[in-house]
């Protein structure tokens, strides 16, 4: 990058984002206005006039960049496809802490074909995976902890 010069992404994304902020928040009517119009947003009178700049920056955002649209089109992209879990990433997922998965009940082990196939079939049986992630301090794993 040579002086003075903005990388493209600034110039393309963030000045963007960064002038509705703005706008918004300095309450700049003509600006907030010529910005709606050009991307074709419809905000309500109600966002509008509000006491809070944040609704209307809010109600703006909601709809030039939603999130949820975000969200699902990334999920989509990299999250591998179900169908592509391996045997053993599928008994892992089915046994819970030291437990291995031939100690399992035979009519869970029968499961392990249904899981991999994800069959949306009326006869293939339901199978619902809970997952709750929290976030842990590297020094807190065994592998870390001093002996």
């Amino acid at each position: 990058q040579s002086k003075g010069k903005k990388p493209l992404f600034v110039q393309l994304v963030l000045d963007n984002i960064w002038s509705l902020y703005e706008a918004v928040m300095k309450r700049d009517k003509e600006k907030i206005e010529k910005i709606v119009t050009s991307l074709g947003l419809r905000i309500g009178a109600r966002e509008s006039r509000h006491a809070d700049p944040k609704v209307q920056l809010n109600a703006i955002c909601s709809q030039w960049l939603p999130i949820s649209d975000a969200v699902l089109s990334m999920v989509c992209n990299k999250i591998p496809s179900p169908l592509d879990i391996t045997a053993e990433r599928v008994e892992k997922l089915m046994c819970v802490g030291a437990r291995t998965f031939d100690s399992l009940p035979p009519e869970t082990q029968e499961l392990k074909s249904a899981f991999m196939k994800c069959s949306s079939e009326g006869t293939a049986p339901v199978i619902v995976f809970v997952s709750k992630m929290f976030p842990v301090d590297a020094k807190a794993l065994p592998q870390n902890k001093p002996r």
